[in-house]
């Protein structure tokens, strides 16, 4: 998709300049633990350093963060197009991407700072044995011998910011978006819109749906064996199935790949 984007004049617009960005995002989620978890497997051994853990953790919270603010930038790229026509060049200008984009990244580059050295300067038990196949906030959280109630507040508070905010905000612009359409009274017009959007919202679905699940569900109601695999959706499953979903029904991608390989 990356390498698509930009050998292809014809997706050098606002929407697709967003999916490379996502597309990157999903590369370095799976080459975040994909490596790790394949050596693991093979040596059979099972351990990494705390140093490694931290910088394995900052890397996790900030592409999850980043991917959260940028699932809610690409659909208001979407309602855009699809509620402002007329405007879009002007709302979704090159530059205005740009300052969208890095705004995603150092927003969340500042949240998984804050949280990195909050969990490493933390007192850790005689067991340093990670319930999990990465290291993750609420696996080592399992491992501290203090009180976290109230940093444990402030996660939840991080989870509305990344998590809460961006769905509502994707919510409310599909509910727009699908009134525009019904005004127009076109079958031709909902059957475009719901092509336009219908890939995004398979990967907002995958992606938010299992994070939330994680993030909010009360801790009576999933077990820590549960939260591994509900984990492997959104670090390893949605980023390997982003390109697939972005690219099985675009007809402009698919145009671009046949020029690339000639056929």
């Amino acid at each position: 998709m990356i390498i698509l984007i930009w050998l292809d004049s014809r997706l050098h617009t606002p929407m697709y300049f967003l999916l490379s960005q996502l597309s990157i995002m999903d590369l370095l989620h799976s080459s975040t633990f994909v490596p790790k978890i394949a050596s693991d497997f093979l040596s059979g051994k099972n351990t990494i350093s705390f140093i490694n853990c931290g910088i394995q953790l900052f890397l996790f919270t900030t592409l999850v963060g980043t991917e959260c603010l940028l699932l809610a930038v690409m659909t208001y790229d979407r309602y855009v197009a699809i509620c402002h026509p007329l405007h879009y060049s002007v709302l979704m200008h090159p530059t205005v991407c740009a300052f969208m984009v890095t705004g995603t990244w150092l927003g969340a580059l500042l949240n998984a700072l804050v949280h990195v050295i909050y969990m490493l300067n933390l007192p850790y038990c005689a067991s340093r044995e990670i319930h999990h196949f990465f290291c993750e906030i609420p696996a080592l959280l399992k491992l501290v011998c203090a009180d976290t109630s109230l940093y444990e507040n402030g996660l939840f508070v991080s989870g509305v910011v990344f998590l809460l905010i961006p769905i509502s905000d994707i919510m409310a612009s599909y509910g727009q978006k699908l009134s525009s359409v019904l005004r127009l009274g076109s079958n031709v017009g909902m059957r475009k819109a719901l092509s336009t959007c219908s890939s995004h919202m398979i990967a907002v679905s995958l992606f938010y749906g299992t994070a939330i699940i994680k993030s909010f569900l009360p801790k009576a109601y999933h077990t820590m064996e549960q939260d591994e695999v509900v984990s492997v959706f959104y670090t390893i499953v949605t980023p390997m199935l982003n390109p697939l979903i972005y690219s099985l029904r675009n007809k402009e991608v698919a145009a671009a790949l046949r020029k690339v390989l000639g056929w």
